[in-house]
């Protein structure tokens, strides 16, 4: 067997050596990630035509305040991770997410439909904000040096095996109880893993640090001469180009809950329409196989060189949606997408976590997810527009130019980061472990 194969066989054991700790807190984001995406997959719908009735142009721009709203209060609640620490953030981000299921699901008996489901999105957003730093926190914080590059790709997979379970049970639930009762299961889902949280998490953090023997950690605090001395991630050139230039392709992933919904509704036939999560499940199913593969066989490849890589795939992809519906095409398309995602998504994270000081991993997170919220919250503003004008529900469509139209929007990212590998490779990144 040669080295490399030893060397991923052994990545995979790793995962077998990670404590009690480091799985409940992936569970619980499994089944946090199912019921999130599991309300995003028909929210759409929701918001519609089999819901509150309002316009391709609302309904979008409130899904971007959900989408939006959550990283920005990533962005400014991150430190409440490492302040009240793991265990306790998530407890209240479960709590949270219960409420704003719930409410949402009832927000069409409401005299104020519109602020009771913009209270509703927005309690949402709150919680799987918040969720997301926690759980990546609790991941460095219950790894070590040697298990943290399988550990990262543990969570991310997780979450889209979470995706993958509701989506194939969304459609049976839509058709006899519509997207409501969607809503409100994912809200029950919430309890269950409020109980998971409650009794799996029993032992100490700890870290394992270069040259020091591992801590014990409440949340994950270790001696300030331990702590790497770096500059605040806004003051970082570099940082803040490699994040913002992935703006481009992450409109795309937009578009998988702001347009490809009615887009799949009203462009394909009725039984295609009427199975739409089953679609869904493609990507995290790719994902879910795919990352921890991707993460262990590349963990050697650059950071950029697998940025380059990855976002030139899932820009390149929507290319296949040009020539107008068809249904393997859709298929192809959805399959690309996802291996694209694989090289790079978890990848990103990985990095930001290792970037940043031990104690600051909330803010960090939290900064690095900043053009995401720009990507989320200023697709929704045009994206119903496009829908009513290339795919509307009656009349004639012209979604080759939708899919032509985003595709060279998400292109700017690969070309962004082509054009400055070699700066972006000469800093702070080359210092990082990749």
């Amino acid at each position: 067997m040669s080295t490399a194969a030893n060397a991923e066989k052994k990545d995979l054991r790793q995962l077998l050596t990670l404590g009690r700790s480091f799985w409940t807190v992936n569970l619980v984001f499994m089944l946090d990630g199912a019921g999130y995406f599991g309300v995003l997959n028909v929210l759409e719908f929701f918001l519609g035509s089999d819901g509150l009735k309002l316009s391709d142009d609302h309904a979008t721009i409130l899904i971007s305040v959900l989408s939006g709203a959550l990283t920005i209060f990533a962005a400014l609640f991150g430190k409440l991770v490492d302040r009240a620490g793991v265990h306790r953030t998530i407890l209240l981000t479960i709590v949270v997410a219960f409420f704003g299921r719930m409410l949402l699901g009832f927000a069409g008996a409401s005299p104020f439909v519109v602020t009771t489901t913009t209270v509703a999105l927005l309690l949402m957003a709150f919680s799987a904000g918040l969720m997301q730093s926690a759980v990546y926190a609790g991941v460095k914080a219950t790894t070590t040096e040697a298990t943290e590059a399988v550990g990262f790709s543990v969570p991310y997979a997780l979450m889209n095996l979470g995706i993958i379970l509701i989506s194939v049970v969304s459609p049976f639930i839509r058709a006899t109880s519509g997207s409501r009762g969607v809503i409100l299961v994912c809200g029950a889902i919430a309890a269950v893993y409020l109980l998971i949280q409650l009794v799996g998490w029993r032992e100490p953090l700890t870290r394992t640090v270069k040259g020091a023997d591992e801590l014990p950690d409440h949340p994950y605090r270790e001696p300030a001469a331990l702590l790497p001395a770096r500059r605040h991630p806004l003051l970082d050139a570099r940082f803040l180009f490699f994040i913002f230039i992935l703006l481009g392709v992450r409109t795309l992933f937009a578009h998988q809950w702001l347009t490809m919904p009615n887009y799949i509704a009203r462009a394909y036939s009725k039984s295609v329409a009427a199975r739409y999560e089953w679609l869904t499940t493609i990507n995290p199913l790719v994902v879910f196989i795919g990352t921890p593969f991707v993460a262990i066989v590349t963990r050697k490849i650059h950071v950029v060189n697998m940025m380059i890589a990855g976002t030139l795939i899932s820009a390149a992809a929507t290319f296949l949606l040009m020539s107008g519906p068809n249904f393997w095409l859709l298929i192809a398309y959805q399959i690309v997408f996802s291996i694209g995602e694989c090289l790079w998504s978890s990848r990103f994270y990985e990095w930001v976590a290792k970037l940043a000081p031990k104690n600051q991993v909330g803010l960090y997170m939290g900064v690095a997810g900043v053009p995401w919220f720009l990507a989320k919250f200023t697709t929704g503003f045009y994206a119903g527009k496009m829908l009513t004008w290339l795919c509307p529900e009656t009349g004639a469509q012209n979604t080759g130019l939708l899919w032509l139209i985003y595709g060279l929007v998400g292109m700017v990212s690969p070309i962004g980061l082509i054009l400055g590998r070699r700066w972006l490779i000469r800093g702070t990144l080359q210092a990082q472990p990749s």
